[in-house]
């Protein structure tokens, strides 16, 4: 494959390509993505489409490889009601924290020590932590969960942005979505919305963005199971109409830039692997 590699999807590599790109790298990228209702003008796959695009873009930049992307998460709250027909596909938490504790064993076994896993949605933060605790338990791998910028961490983007969050089917992921692939939205059907607290749950009570919390008496401190559906109309918070192909390819190559720089931080240090055993018999 050359002091440079063609690819840095590993789907595409031969397992002697994978075997040669070993000898430039011990980190390997895995993205994660998510099925789910997003506001009506904009695809299903929004959060997969961005976790891909600004992991193959990081990819490239820092010259590591990346696994295919998986384009289910962690979502139950975006389901909806029964025969609705929406569109959305979850995993339940034990199901999302067994496929990423066996890809990570899987890239352990055969060489890598750092594993960076990426996802542009912010549930699935929400049910990995055990496994990536026994990733690093286990084998004594660098493991890492990177969140593209969105909701309330979009830092490193906030001079492209209007709205400073990064919130469902807004500004930031239409923009995402146009630049990836205008044909796939429907300006046409976008509306602006804003999050409020679930009815049911009374006057008492607020709510300004799609974190899992409310407002009461002043303070964000309460954790609530809420539906989305339930605190937001046609699962939007924010506004599309200030979405751009630009700005979109803007908030790619700045997110990528930061996950590159994160990369190549992590590619300094020591990492000594304890095990990279993997008893497949077990399953």
């Amino acid at each position: 494959m050359g002091e440079k590699f063609w690819t840095y999807a590993m789907e595409e590599m031969a397992y002697v390509d994978v075997q040669e790109i070993l000898k430039t790298t011990d980190i390997v990228l895995i993205p994660i993505g998510s099925q789910e209702k997003h506001g009506p003008h904009i695809p299903l796959a929004c959060d997969s489409i961005a976790t891909i695009e600004t992991t193959r873009r990081a990819a490239y930049k820092a010259e590591v490889p990346y696994t295919p992307l998986i384009p289910v998460g962690y979502s139950p709250h975006h389901m909806g009601r029964m025969n609705e027909g929406v569109g959305s596909i979850t995993f339940t938490g034990d199901t999302m924290r067994r496929i990423v504790y066996e890809i990570g064993k899987s890239m352990v076994f055969h060489g890598f020590n750092k594993l960076i896993y990426t996802s542009q949605h912010a549930s699935n933060t929400k049910v990995v932590d055990e496994a990536l605790r026994r990733l690093r338990y286990e084998t004594g791998a660098f493991v890492a969960w990177y969140m593209t910028p969105t909701e309330r961490r979009t830092q490193v983007i906030n001079h492209l942005l209007e709205e400073k969050v990064g919130w469902h089917s807004g500004e930031m992921e239409t923009s995402q979505c146009l630049a990836y692939n205008a044909k796939a939205c429907h300006m046409e059907r976008a509306k602006k919305h804003t999050a409020h607290a679930p009815e049911w749950l009374g006057p008492e009570f607020a709510k300004t963005d799609g974190v899992p919390t409310v407002i009461f008496q002043g303070t964000e401190n309460i954790f609530i199971p809420m539906e989305h559906h339930e605190y937001v109309e046609e699962a939007t918070i924010g506004d599309p109409h200030l979405a751009s192909v630009e700005k979109g390819e803007k908030i790619f190559e700045a997110a990528s830039d930061n996950l590159a720089d994160f990369i190549n931080e992590a590619k300094k240090m020591k990492v000594e692997i304890k095990s990279r055993e993997y008893d497949f018999r077990a399953f």
